[in-house]
């Protein structure tokens, strides 16, 4: 795939949406929107053949990507097409849907930059994240 192709808008309807969803507007619920809509446009959309495997540090702020991941794909805990593996220190999600898997890695500088981002800060980075292509925020693989 081109790296165009390999990026995604997010609409600020469905960031409305989502943080109607989530609770409020944060930079790890973004990279979780961001990550999820990567993986509708090149795995395609599909709510119960779709499934996402994240693994992260179990605590908050990193656990608000699954909120974005399952706004986005529909993948749900309820569901059981989404799990949560402990990664220290790190943050991974691989989808999958039939034989076909994308698995995206946050890139370490992106994690050190918004893993200490104090609350009143938070919108203004996600704000600000939501306009940095897929690419440079995470490895694709």
């Amino acid at each position: 795939m081109e790296e165009a192709e390999l990026d995604v808008t997010v609409p600020e309807k469905l960031v409305e949406d989502a943080v109607r969803f989530h609770g409020h507007l944060g930079p790890f619920m973004v990279l979780g929107l961001k990550a999820g809509l990567l993986a509708n446009k090149v795995l395609g959309k599909d709510y119960f053949k779709s499934k996402a495997v994240i693994k992260t540090e179990p605590r908050t702020p990193y656990t608000c990507f699954i909120d974005g991941v399952q706004f986005t794909t529909g993948c749900t805990m309820g569901k059981g097409n989404i799990k949560l593996e402990n990664g220290e220190g790190i943050l991974t999600v691989t989808f999958s849907k039939s034989d076909r898997s994308l698995k995206l890695t946050l890139r370490a500088d992106v994690l050190e930059r918004i893993k200490g981002v104090p609350m009143e800060e938070c919108e203004r980075v996600a704000r600000e994240i939501l306009k940095i292509p897929v690419g440079e925020l995470f490895n694709i693989e």
